[in-house]
């Protein structure tokens, strides 16, 4: 091994980022397509944004940055309440521009622009609505959960606060996937989040769309 090879492979090991969606919407309710449509939590979203953050609490965050949405924003004031933290804002961690989709019903979508959704759905670089692909949307907010990333402390954690499109294309791209490869990671549940671990070769996906308490992997593949 070069000399200080394993001081490199070694440093920031242990950090952990907590990729977590906000809660439910009316909108989502209705499965219109919300993009940067700024709507808010229903109650139903606040409860489960006071639930998760109960239990993301308990991780003893050492950062929370958040997209400056409400839906987003308001989920995030909830763990910031019980943990003490201040949340920091970015519009980098919106979700995705999807121009004339935005406030389509996901049935609107298919009737009008079928093919459009039809090419996005078997990976192929669309611009949904006239908007962002999903590259760009990598493109902005992998930088900002990095950049915090970095600002850990050894073993520290950092809770993002974002949107479920934003959320797929940031972990596809901080694993390195190929962006058609994007869509084999499962959609988030409102409140739901995904764990990324620090390992000697880069990040890892620990947890996907979880809904309780990460469990450490006890087992040859650790």
């Amino acid at each position: 091994m070069t000399p200080g090879a394993e001081q490199v492979d070694r440093k920031g090991r242990g950090r952990r980022i907590i990729l977590w969606r906000h809660g439910q919407t009316s909108w989502n309710v209705e499965r219109r397509f919300q993009g940067t449509t700024d709507v808010e939590l229903t109650e139903t979203g606040l409860g489960q944004a006071r639930r998760a953050a109960r239990l993301l609490a308990s991780l003893k965050p050492d950062a929370i940055i958040a997209s400056d949405l409400q839906r987003a924003a308001r989920t995030a004031a909830e763990l910031a309440a019980l943990t003490g933290l201040e949340v920091t804002h970015d519009e980098g961690l919106r979700e995705t521009y999807a121009g004339v989709w935005q406030g389509l019903t996901h049935d609107e979508i298919i009737a009008r622009y079928g093919e459009e959704y039809g090419a996005w759905k078997r990976g192929e670089a669309v611009r949904r609505g006239g908007g962002e692909l999903e590259t760009e949307v990598a493109d902005r907010a992998a930088p900002v959960v990095l950049r915090h990333a970095d600002k850990l402390p050894e073993n520290g954690t950092l809770v993002v606060t974002s949107h479920g499109g934003t959320i797929r294309t940031t972990i596809g791209r901080l694993l390195g996937l190929e962006p058609r490869h994007w869509e084999s990671l499962g959609g988030l549940s409102n409140c739901c989040w995904s764990v990324l671990g620090e390992g000697a070769r880069g990040w890892r996906l620990l947890e996907h769309n979880a809904g309780t308490l990460p469990e450490p992997v006890l087992g040859d593949d650790d």
